[in-house]
């Protein structure tokens, strides 16, 4: 009961992070809309007094666009760039000392010099525990995957057949893969497989 009220709770926070993406993504439509109205009134400088104001303006509208992407794209890479346009437009915006500007720009080196070294390559995964019992046809309506039948019923019956298949000794850790997930022992009881875990790529 626990792994589904887990799976519930995940796919809630998924539809919520997409929820106040949209609602955000329409925010920003709007102020852009908004700006772009505005534009023929520039010359009379009753909307930008100055070219600060404006440029301002775009930096924020810019964050936010980033903010969107980093919600529905839980990666480094777009923490990453949230963070860099934070940071230049505190310089190029802010103008308050040269020291401040010296600071944001070592700040921009080190978050350069971060994801080169520091950032890697990787996978996010779901892994969930079920147990050996389970039907596969509940697995896969659950986590949205496509583990194949061939016939077998439970996950006990496909990792079993995949381990004769494919000649691998049985035991905790031993695994079997499908196109978008895999299969391990996690716990055995009396030499026979009781837990099995699920884990499921997200991409």
């Amino acid at each position: 009961m626990r792994h589904y009220v887990t799976i519930f709770l995940k796919r809630l926070a998924v539809v919520l992070e997409f929820v106040i993406s949209i609602m955000l993504a329409i925010g920003i439509v709007l102020l852009c809309l908004r700006m772009a109205t505005s534009l023929s009134s520039i010359p009379n400088l009753d909307v930008w007094p100055n070219y600060d104001d404006l440029l301002e303006t775009c930096f924020n509208l810019i964050i936010g666009v980033e903010l969107i992407r980093m919600m529905y794209s839980h990666t480094p890479s777009t923490v990453f760039e949230v963070l860099l346009f934070a940071i230049a437009r505190q310089i190029i915006v802010d103008h308050s000392s040269i020291w401040s500007s010296l600071v944001g720009v070592c700040a921009i080196a080190v978050l350069f010099a971060t994801r080169k070294f520091l950032f890697c390559e990787f996978d996010i995964s779901d892994e969930i525990i079920f147990r050996a019992s389970t039907r596969i046809k509940t697995v896969n309506k659950i986590l949205g995957i496509d583990i194949p039948y061939d016939g077998a019923k439970t996950l006990y019956e496909i990792i079993t057949k995949k381990f004769e298949e494919y000649e691998i000794e049985t035991g905790v850790g031993a695994c079997v893969y499908f196109s978008d997930c895999g299969l391990r022992v996690a716990k055995m009881h009396d030499g026979k497989i009781s837990r099995i875990e699920v884990i499921r790529a997200i991409h």
